[in-house]
């Protein structure tokens, strides 16, 4: 049977062809180093590094590309925004919709630091509301750190507003969009947030082990480097570099992972992400729709006028999350996550959290609608 994919909350498959051949240009042609060097091909590789900055920039609306920060993943720029930027006893807001790359390094600055946790609980649609977030800031409040979207239920937060009042408090803001980003349009300056982070192998469609930050103006003169080492640039000096990216960028570039991800924006851009999402819509609501006329399946989550992306969580009577999705795999080859997701909060939240979890169908840029229907009828034979 041909492989049905459905794991893309947490990388995306397959990867646009583009994408391959960018990785093995590196591999196989270019061989070299970013930065470190004056011979051809070194020059190459930083010319196309810069280029992947620079689209980058433009897909998020960041006007200038030094702006974009290139880590190892999303987890390594969250823990870049939280650990360089919180200082002994200050305080944050966050929800209960987080994933561990979030809760985990705000529980060790809680105890390194003493920086201490406002945990805002969402909706019953899933939704953190902003008169919550506004009602948990406080004037020790130096940051509010929200995802985008849920990667248990899939719901789409409001985050324009989200930002807005807690800049009108006097916070700074973090944005996780480790499930939106290539997914959803983002615009960092109509945002106007201080900190974006995601990874570039999800909704970006690039290879694993890349990331990427972005940085609003200003706001690196308190970000603080995390990581300091060879940069290529300012050698004589003990210290780290101050200008940007340089600042946060120590150490050699994962280049064939940058270069792969140059192809995916590439890709992405001339498809459009609106395309992205109008098709991913679709198949949600042709998932979701098929699946609330089966028999024994409990689906968590919003109804269908609630905005989401396409991330959705059930389970069946009768079954553990783990044991469908090894059925589901072995059966019928379709391809699912069953757990916790890294987010325990919204399993509570969830009432999911000490049955193990969910199954967590998660769409891409490459589903289709025959691959939903395809798993309606393995659920519906299931569940018969």
């Amino acid at each position: 049977m041909k492989r049905i994919y459905l794991d893309n909350a947490a990388t995306s498959w397959p990867k646009p062809q583009a994408v391959k051949e960018a990785v093995c240009l590196h591999f196989d042609t270019l061989g070299a180093s970013s930065g470190r060097s004056g011979y051809q091909e070194a020059i190459e590789v930083e010319r196309l590094i810069s280029e992947t900055r620079l689209r980058l920039a433009r897909f998020i609306g960041c006007q200038d590309s030094s702006r974009i920060v290139f880590t190892q993943n999303g987890t390594d720029s969250l823990n870049l925004v939280l650990h360089g930027l919180l200082q002994e006893n200050d305080h944050v807001v966050t929800t209960e919709i987080e994933h561990n790359s979030v809760l985990r390094p705000l529980h060790d600055l809680s105890e390194s630091r003493n920086v201490s946790t406002t945990m805002v609980s969402p909706n019953s649609e899933g939704i953190v509301e902003v008169q919550s977030i506004q009602q948990a800031i406080t004037p020790e409040t130096r940051l509010v750190v929200i995802s985008h979207a849920s990667n248990v239920t899939g719901v789409i937060q409001p985050i324009a507003e989200i930002i807005s009042a807690a800049h009108a408090q006097g916070a700074k803001v973090l944005v996780d969009a480790a499930q939106t980003a290539g997914h959803l349009p983002i615009d960092v300056g109509q945002l106007q947030v201080d900190y974006l982070a995601s990874p570039g192998h999800k909704g970006l469609l690039g290879p694993l082990g890349t990331g990427m930050l972005y940085i609003a103006p200003g706001e690196e003169t308190s970000l603080k480097s995390i990581r300091q080492g060879g940069t290529g640039t300012s050698s004589e000096q003990p210290e780290q570099p101050s200008v940007l990216p340089q600042k946060y960028e120590s150490g050699s570039h994962n280049v064939p992972g940058i270069l792969g991800l140059n192809a995916a924006i590439k890709y992405l851009t001339d498809r459009g992400v609106a395309d992205v999402q109008k098709s991913i819509e679709l198949l949600t609501d042709q998932l979701i729709t098929g699946l609330d006329e089966i028999p024994d399946i409990w689906r968590y989550g919003p109804n269908q006028i609630t905005p989401q992306i396409g991330v959705v969580s059930l389970n069946v009577n009768g079954l553990e999350s783990h044991e469908l999705a090894t059925i589901l795999d072995s059966s019928y080859r379709i391809q699912v996550r069953a757990g916790l997701h890294c987010a325990p909060l919204m399993h509570r939240s969830l009432n999911t959290l000490e049955t193990g979890g969910t199954v967590r169908i998660s769409l891409g840029a490459f589903n289709t609608s025959a691959e939903i229907s395809k798993v309606l009828e393995a659920l519906r034979e299931l569940c018969s």
